[in-house]
C-alpha cells in the first residue's frame, strides 16, 4: 500500500497537476472513458449546469446525456437512458487525490464497475483500494445452510450482480446485491428471507475503501 501511495504522488508530481474539482477533471476525461460524450460537449454540461439550467445535451448514441448532480469532489451523470457515471475525489496524502468512477448500466438489472484514477486519469489497481465483500456477504448469519429450503433457494443465485453507489455527502461507497432482482417473484420469494436487508458500506480510510 505504501508503494502504491508512493507511486500515486510520484505520478502527479511529474505531471504537474495541481488540486482540481470534479469538474475540472471531468472535463479533461479521456473521451476512451466516455465516448458518448467528447471533452467539448462535458465542458457545456458543466457551463450549463453551473448557469442553473437544464445541464442536458444529445450525445453521439442519438440519446440524451443529463449531468444530475455536481459539487466540488462528486459528480452524477446519466451518460444514457440506462446508464449513469458517479465519479468521487477520494483524499491521500498532501492533499493529493486520486478518482473513484462508477459506472452503474441498468440491463435492466443494475449492475456496477468500479476503476480508480490519478488525478492525470492514469488507471490504479482497484485491489489496492478496495476489497470488496463475497456474494455470501449478504446471506443472513443465522440462515440456516442444512435446510433444504437454503439449499434450493441459494442454488437460484447463480450469477454475480452488483450495485455500487458512491455518497456525494461523504467518503462512503454502497454495495447493493441485485441478483435477486434478476429473478422471477416466485424465486424471488424463495431467496429473500436468507438474504440481509441492509448493503454494504465501506469507508474511505486514507488511502482504502474499509
Amino acid at each position: 500500500m505504501k508503494r502504491l501511495i508512493l507511486s500515486i504522488l510520484l505520478c502527479t508530481f511529474i505531471s504537474g497537476i495541481k488540486a482540481q474539482d470534479i469538474d475540472a477533471l471531468f472535463a479533461a476525461m479521456p473521451d476512451m472513458y466516455i465516448p458518448q460524450l467528447e471533452s467539448a460537449w462535458r465542458k457545456d454540461l458543466i457551463d450549463l449546469y453551473n448557469s442553473g439550467k437544464e445541464a442536458q445535451l444529445k450525445n453521439t448514441m442519438n440519446g440524451v446525456s443529463s449531468l444530475k448532480k455536481l459539487t466540488s469532489d462528486y459528480l452524477l451523470l446519466q451518460t444514457t437512458e440506462r446508464s449513469t457515471v458517479e465519479m468521487k475525489l477520494l483524499p491521500l496524502v498532501n492533499k493529493t487525490n486520486i478518482i473513484c468512477v462508477v459506472t452503474t448500466v441498468d440491463g435492466p438489472i443494475s449492475d456496477s464497475r468500479i476503476a480508480f484514477y490519478t488525478t492525470d486519469w492514469q488507471p490504479l489497481d482497484t485491489e489496492d483500494l478496495l476489497t470488496p465483500v463475497s456474494p455470501e456477504w449478504f446471506i443472513r448469519e443465522d440462515a440456516d445452510k442444512d435446510n433444504e429450503a437454503y439449499r434450493n433457494a441459494i442454488a437460484l443465485l447463480d450469477m454475480n450482480l452488483i450495485k455500487y453507489t458512491l455518497s456525494p455527502d461523504n467518503l462512503t461507497l454502497t454495495e447493493t446485491y441485485t441478483t435477486p432482482l434478476y429473478l422471477n417473484k416466485s424465486d424471488r420469494e424463495k431467496v429473500t428471507p436468507f438474504l440481509k436487508t441492509t448493503p454494504k458500506v465501506y469507508t474511505w480510510e486514507k488511502s482504502h475503501f474499509k
